[in-house]
């Protein structure tokens, strides 16, 4: 059995980055009176003006710094392993989140919804349309460095495509339901991106085994 290094436990971060994730969207509408988690975007428990947006910022607060650190550590573990196809899909998926983490941070949701200003204008579609197409491709270019790796990164190819699988169910499904149900199929989208790091960070601290003896093609 390898013995595992700094950079192995820091995998783990990707984890803690998840669990927090999910203690903010599970719990920062008990600071929202009259929130319908059924109806309503994730985003709008973090607006400015938002009750619970100081509930969230704690309970959200080891969630990108330990994504960004996990990812990074992640691009650098990986460096002369893998595949080329698998690598440049892993470095587009760090830079969507560093683009995600700064992008959000500078600009929130000035209100609940959208309220037309330049501020949500840039979060919904300069930030949020950078983000969506680097998840896009970054899990895109993983599938196919997975898929033909000949079954010693497939557990990767898999992985990302039930995460692209998750984002097009709650892209396809915002429009395709009642508003009412608006809020669980968006919930779709905002998991597999942070569910994907937490995936990363087990894979960086098991070492991204290989399985089977093949050559990679």
């Amino acid at each position: 059995m390898d013995k595992k290094t700094l950079i192995n436990y820091i995998g783990l971060l990707g984890v803690v980055s998840f669990l927090s994730y999910v203690a903010a969207v599970v719990f920062s509408p008990l600071a929202y009176p009259g929130y319908n988690w059924m109806a309503q975007a994730v985003s709008d428990l973090s607006a400015e003006n938002s009750p619970s947006r100081m509930l969230w910022n704690q309970l959200d607060a080891p969630g990108n710094k330990c994504t960004l650190v996990c990812l990074m550590c992640v691009c650098i573990y990986i460096k002369d392993k893998l595949t080329r196809t698998l690598r440049v899909g892993i470095y587009l998926f760090t830079g969507m989140s560093w683009v995600s983490g700064i992008g959000y941070t500078m600009f929130p949701l000035s209100d609940s919804g959208n309220a037309g200003n330049f501020q949500d204008f840039m979060h919904i579609y300069v930030v949020t349309a950078l983000v969506v197409l680097l998840s896009i491709a970054s899990l895109i270019v993983m599938m196919v460095g997975g898929y033909r790796s000949k079954g010693k990164y497939r557990y990767i190819a898999i992985a990302a495509t039930v995460a692209l699988t998750m984002m097009f169910v709650g892209a396809i499904g915002k429009d395709a339901v009642p508003r009412e149900y608006f809020g669980i199929v968006e919930r779709f989208s905002v998991f597999a991106a942070t569910g994907f790091t937490g995936f990363l960070g087990i894979c960086l601290f098991t070492g991204f085994k290989p399985h089977g003896e093949e050559k990679l093609g």
